[in-house]
């Protein structure tokens, strides 16, 4: 028998050659006369996938980034970001997208070129994609990279949320990015420190900085529209485990109270005890709840699984009696809108940054926390070097690579109503 190699030939040309001679004779002829097969084959649907499996949806993962949001490179890629935004609304913006119904990948829809094309324009989708009427793997990974950029669910469904920020003017997005680029140039020339830790409201996400990289990122609940969390820096100084819970005045008479009133058994059941100026406890049963009178009373809940706080308080100075602290609600961080408290700020896995910032504090280690935690006693613990915090306001910012990252103006700061999806929904 001859060698390949004799004739020039290799192994995988030979093999190649093979199946394609294969599979033409099966079309010309087994299959040619089926007519099964033929309309299979004729389908308009055909081939609309793209049978490459390169279009992963994991794209979206590129988006993120251990750049910090205080950073001169944050920075010089704001700026960048708006050259290309000033040039995508000199070429006449991008497209609106009608959307009238659910896509998502799989579906074909007359108003699927407009999003591709609107896609293309802000950089999340290859102009080699092209304009079909199909919501392929390219595009489903475009949306979720869209998405992640937006900070909304990447699950490439095209939801109320996604629908509306794609709709957004790319003029209106530029001011957003020219009014952010002066909030973080005042932030990155201010001196933060080689450690410290960021609130970003409108993100409501945290992040733990270190050595100008990003070490920590935690997901984060913020105050309401009407109870909002406020700009500030301080330093924190305090980690409690096991804390107390004394609610705000501002809670007793625009939730307790009304509770009471309601159910006169939601304090017992909540392990919440009422004090005096004496600091003797009241018995719930005998206060008037039909008035505000019990504003007047310190209203303390117990340490526990139940408590507002749950696990962890951390504490700074600050004129607005806010504070960081952990949830019992665990399941309110993957909510789509996270702006939800009482002005105080909810931390996801916050025992992993009560590790990080007691770090210099000699004695505790997530071994001895968790115990800590455990015991269910109330144990305040001074943090050695009180780390700088700061709550900032950053609705739009570019971490370089073509990602500009734009979040929703929630308490109206950025001056377009437009850019307030989830205040005016």
């Amino acid at each position: 028998m001859k060698k390949l190699g004799s004739s020039g030939l290799d192994r995988r040309t030979f093999l190649t050659g093979v199946a394609t001679a294969g599979l033409a004779a099966i079309s010309s002829s087994a299959w040619a006369d089926d007519p099964a097969i033929n309309d299979i084959l004729a389908s308009p649907r055909r081939g609309n996938w793209d049978d490459q499996f390169d279009a992963r949806s994991s794209a979206h993962a590129k988006v993120a980034s251990f750049q910090p949001i205080a950073s001169p490179e944050t920075v010089s890629f704001i700026q960048a970001a708006i050259n290309t935004y000033s040039q995508i609304v000199a070429n006449g913006g991008w497209p609106n997208v009608p959307i009238n119904t659910k896509l998502q990948l799989g579906v074909v829809d007359p108003s699927i070129p407009a999003l591709r094309k609107r896609l293309m324009v802000s950089g999340d989708l290859s102009e080699s994609a092209g304009l079909s009427t199909s919501f392929d793997t390219y595009v489903d990974a475009a949306v979720k990279r869209f998405q992640a950029r937006h900070g909304l669910p990447a699950d490439g469904v095209m939801g109320q949320f996604t629908i509306a920020a794609l709709n957004i003017p790319a003029n209106i997005r530029l001011g957003q990015l020219q009014t952010n680029l002066e909030r973080v140039r005042t932030l990155a020339a201010a001196n933060q420190g080689s450690r410290y830790v960021m609130v970003n409201i409108p993100a409501a996400q945290i992040e733990a900085v270190e050595g100008g990289r990003v070490v920590q990122r935690h997901t984060a609940i913020v105050g309401k529209i009407d109870r909002q969390t406020p700009i500030l820096d301080s330093k924190i100084s305090e980690v409690i485990l096991n804390p107390y819970w004394t609610a705000p005045k501002s809670i007793i008479q625009k939730d307790i109270i009304p509770l009471m009133r309601k159910d006169p058994t939601y304090l017992t059941r909540n392990k919440i005890r009422l004090f005096n100026e004496q600091k003797q406890e009241v018995p719930p049963e005998s206060v008037d709840w039909n008035t505000d009178d019990a504003v007047k009373l310190m209203f303390r809940q117990d340490p526990g699984k139940i408590n507002a706080m749950s696990s962890t308080k951390i504490n700074f100075a600050n004129p607005y009696a806010v504070y960081m602290h952990d949830t019992p609600q665990q399941g309110n961080f993957n909510k789509l809108m996270r702006f939800d408290s009482s002005g105080c700020v909810r931390v996801q896995n916050v025992r992993d940054l009560n590790v990080w910032l007691l770090r210099n504090t000699a004695g505790w280690d997530r071994q001895t926390m968790d115990a800590t935690i455990k015991s269910g006693v109330n144990t305040p613990i001074a943090v050695a070097d009180p780390v700088p915090l700061h709550f900032v306001y950053v609705s739009a910012w570019s971490t370089g690579d073509g990602v500009v990252q734009l979040r929703d103006d929630i308490y109206e700061r950025d001056g377009q109503q437009a850019l307030s999806i989830g205040t005016n929904t």
